[in-house]
């Protein structure tokens, strides 16, 4: 295989200038792209704050009987006794579930945390463990439930979990059934070319479905069936068990609630006056906590002293809302602003592998670290790459063509049909 390094456009020009170190950016995060210089330092300070995340020994025992369900294999058990130890460090990224791992990138990201790990701990001569939490609490399921194969003229094909899911709860918490995984099965059989890896590909997947009750635990088998034997670690952002774990942030984040929603405006702030659209909503009366009330994850907003959603399903006096937390901690769950925040306060971070559009949003979150006792971590873009087959290159070589020409226009092409798009309308 032959591979040749191309910077590819993401869409975002805040993720871009954090990329390639532009002063416009820097501001906004607390590292440097160019995370060798700032490695040490980063480590240095996740020793001095041990007290502001969890006990890393609870933390180890949920990650021992969750990776033993899903992930059950010596490397990752060897990472959670290394997770243990008191100078142990963690390179983290994470995704939402989807249906035979989803989009390709997702394993990209994966493989670039347990690059990533390996690459810190050599450079720091201690324990750096690689861990991918599933955003199993997003509550999006036309977003996850499919895939894509090319059928056998190569044309695109969509791959569909078919059901009816009411609601809007977490994917971990939808129940699938045998019949569904049977028949997602059949279609993939169906597509697969007939190849020597065709026969162990499908006993592999047909394994692990069969053995899944939801999107998340699947996902998490696919995962763990491709980088187990790396010492990946696992775990599901809404298991009840790391739920209990976390009560103690939840309060903290209900507690310092005005503070932060100050700190997350201060930080859209910041990113208007250094010239970026917006990478995420900042509501100025967004709580950005969601609250699971009846199999549906509600968005809280806080008006008056009262925590309520938009519909006004619920409404909780902050005491009451305490209270709830103290009986029910499954019953909540992190946004995109305030999940960086848990998980700092659940995992010792040295560097967190992101996309470019999770970059992006992250800089509305610098402000939000201080406020709440913590430090925006290192963050690292996760690899990305562009896989051409065998014909293609043959083509391009027929025709004098670099992979730089057929990118440009392919640029030139979307751009073009973009602005036809719009005048159409």
């Amino acid at each position: 295989m032959n591979g040749i390094t191309e910077a590819l456009r993401s869409g975002s020009r805040l993720a871009e200038d954090y990329i390639c170190s532009r002063d416009a950016a820097r501001g906004l995060y607390e590292y440097d792209i160019r995370w060798e210089s700032g490695l040490q330092a980063r480590a240095e300070w996740v020793d001095q704050s041990e007290n502001t995340r969890i006990d890393r020994r609870d933390l180890a025992e949920y990650l021992r009987i969750y990776n033993k369900r899903v992930n059950d294999h010596g490397e990752v058990h060897a990472s959670i006794t290394r997770l243990a130890e008191q100078d142990a460090l963690v390179v983290t990224g994470g995704q939402q579930s989807g249906l035979l791992t989803g989009p390709l990138f997702v394993i990209y990201k994966a493989a670039s945390v347990v690059a990533a790990a390996r690459e810190a701990e050599e450079r720091l001569q201690r324990p750096v463990v690689p861990v991918f939490w599933i955003a199993g609490e997003d509550h999006d399921w036309d977003e996850v439930n499919h895939t894509y194969l090319p059928d056998h003229q190569g044309d695109m094909k969509k791959v569909k979990l078919q059901g009816r899911f009411a609601g809007r709860d977490s994917v971990s918490n939808v129940h699938v059934d045998s019949q569904q995984w049977v028949n997602v099965l059949e279609q993939v059989e169906h597509l697969l070319p007939d190849t020597i890896h065709k026969p162990g590909l499908m006993k592999c997947i047909t394994e692990i479905h069969q053995s899944s009750s939801n999107l998340s635990d699947a996902f998490a088998r696919m995962i763990s069936a491709l980088f187990a034997s790396s010492g990946l670690v696992l775990m599901d952002a809404s298991d009840p068990d790391l739920r209990r774990l976390e009560q103690p942030v939840f309060e903290r984040l209900i507690r310092k609630n005005e503070v932060l929603r100050s700190a997350y405006t201060q930080g859209a702030s910041l990113v208007q006056q250094a010239g970026y659209a917006m990478p995420a909503e900042v509501a100025e009366d967004g709580a950005n906590l969601f609250y699971i009330h009846e199999g549906t994850r509600l968005l809280l907003l806080l008006k008056d002293g009262l925590y309520s959603d938009r519909k006004g399903l619920v409404s909780f006096t902050e005491e009451r809302l305490l209270q709830e937390l103290g009986e029910h901690p499954e019953r909540f769950s992190n946004n995109v602003l305030t999940r960086p925040l848990m998980q700092d306060s659940v995992l010792p971070v040295a560097a967190v592998i992101l996309g470019q559009g999770e970059i992006a949003y992250w800089g509305l979150t610098r402000e939000a670290f201080r406020q709440f006792g913590l430090q925006m971590p290192i963050l690292l873009p996760r690899l990305s790459f562009t896989i051409m087959e065998d014909v293609h290159h043959k083509h391009m070589k027929q025709y004098g063509l670099s992979f730089q020409d057929v990118q440009y226009h392919m640029e030139k092409r979307r751009s073009s049909g973009s602005h036809s798009r719009r005048r159409s309308r």
